[in-house]
């Protein structure tokens, strides 16, 4: 991936900044103010041209209306260009401040050297993360490096919604961004977080962890109230799971990974896109092509990550989307008539199963005290509307009976736990099994001999 910064010039800096960083000032250079004085002449006349028009053609008032529109819209341009200029000035990178500026505005980049990796700790579809300590101040941190691709501005634009949700949201349970590192000549960017030891994918899956259910209660209580404060802000977070769910040596839960995170408003008709959640978390309406959705999809997440905590495993593991939605049917059940009738997904006709499915939910889930499992089936709801709110769920029995919810700095303190030691752990396992069976059957057969 190429730098813009070889394609492009840079976008002219006001005011001028000399090698040591402080302003200094500087005469106008004639073609300067030449192409200055073009544009503002350009510019009248064109909005002289627009009033001989418009006297011509209609009424004066409207002519004025519209000269007074240019002349905002010619405004607002310089404006956004002066923006530019001065956080290019501050050390961003022009193709970043031409796209995302408002994302970045009041902000000044980070220096890398100011930082020293030291372990990778997470990788995802569109980013890495690293443990790294700040030199300065001796803190451990996490650095998400990003993906994209600096000469599509699309690319640029998708990475920016990311920061701008996490400087809009402001909750104990929500992961705080910090700064960003970059730098004027850069190609890339780092997001800079605290360090959180686990995650709930790792602490899940841990055969020496079992959590009693006032630790369910604790931690479920910290995820519910981060995402009332999301929906609250029309934020879905559409990758709910337990890999995205971090969780410090204080026993503070903290969701992340906004990669994937939008705004919605149930008032407007506007389409989102229906390829979001990983698929193992991913909500049935997703599945059969919803592009009208809303927080709902988040809360169907939430009760498969319920589930997790008694079952220590992701409970619908489908290698394919029509894997998937059939797991799901089997436990859950399938939706009624009406629901297939009323919703028109674009993949109904496709998927809608010849024979109705039953919930097997309860028989699956034994074991699940009575309160746990009212709020687990609620959460698991094949229709959207069933599952309620993160609001309607904090208010649920399941939080109002004995035992409660457990206080976050009395929860054990456990060895670093990620998603990549359940894989490691996942990998050995796997590997060890074809040499336990060939030693069984090397013993079945010196008996036989």
């Amino acid at each position: 991936m190429g730098c813009v910064a070889s394609k492009k010039a840079v976008v002219s800096v006001t005011p001028a900044v000399d090698s040591s960083g402080v302003f200094r000032d500087r005469a106008p250079e004639p073609a300067a103010v030449s192409a200055s004085s073009l544009r503002s002449s350009a510019a009248a006349a064109a909005a002289a041209r627009l009033v001989e028009k418009k006297d011509d053609e209609e009424e004066p008032g409207k002519a004025v209306v519209a000269v007074a529109a240019a002349s905002r819209s010619f405004r607002l341009r310089n404006l956004r260009r002066s923006l530019e200029g001065e956080q290019v000035a501050a050390g961003w990178p022009s193709w970043l401040s031409a796209v995302a500026g408002e994302a970045i505005q009041g902000w000044i980049p980070l220096k890398a050297d100011s930082f020293e990796k030291l372990e990778k700790v997470g990788q995802g579809t569109y980013s890495s993360v690293f443990r790294a300590r700040d030199l300065d101040t001796g803190k451990i941190v996490a650095l998400k490096k990003v993906r994209f691709d600096n000469f599509e501005p699309e690319s640029v634009r998708f990475m920016a919604r990311e920061i701008q949700i996490l400087r809009r949201l402001d909750h104990p349970n929500v992961m705080k961004l910090e700064g960003l590192i970059t730098s004027r000549l850069s190609c890339s960017l780092y997001l800079v977080f605290e360090y959180m030891e686990h995650d709930l994918a790792g602490l899940c899956s841990s055969p020496d962890i079992k959590f009693t259910e006032a630790q369910v209660k604790c931690y479920m209580n910290q995820l519910l109230s981060a995402l009332e404060h999301c929906h609250s802000r029309r934020i879905v977070h559409r990758d709910i799971k337990g890999a995205n769910l971090l969780v410090n040596n204080e026993g503070v839960l903290k969701i992340a990974d906004f990669g994937l995170a939008n705004y919605f408003d149930p008032s407007k008709n506007h389409p989102l896109t229906s390829r979001v959640v990983t698929l193992w978390y991913r909500p049935p309406e997703l599945l059969l092509g919803s592009t009208h959705y809303d927080s709902a999809v988040d809360l169907w997440s939430v009760g498969c990550v319920f589930a997790e905590f008694f079952r220590g495993r992701p409970i619908l593991q489908g290698r394919t989307e029509v894997e998937q939605l059939h797991k799901i049917f089997k436990l859950c059940g399938s939706p009624a008539d009406d629901y297939w009738k009323k919703s028109r997904l674009p993949h109904a006709t496709i998927f809608k199963p010849h024979c109705p499915y039953l919930s097997t939910l309860r028989d699956v889930f034994k074991e699940v005290p009575e309160h746990a499992f009212s709020l687990l089936e609620t959460l698991l709801s094949v229709e959207p509307y069933k599952r309620g709110t993160a609001s309607c769920a904090l208010t649920s029995e399941f939080f109002k009976t004995k035992p409660y919810a457990c206080e976050p700095i009395s929860l054990p303190q456990y060895a670093p736990n990620k998603e990549m030691d359940a894989k490691l752990r996942e990998e050995l396992h796997t590997e060890e099994r074809p040499v336990a069976e060939g030693m069984g059957q090397k013993h079945q057969r010196s008996h036989q001999g």
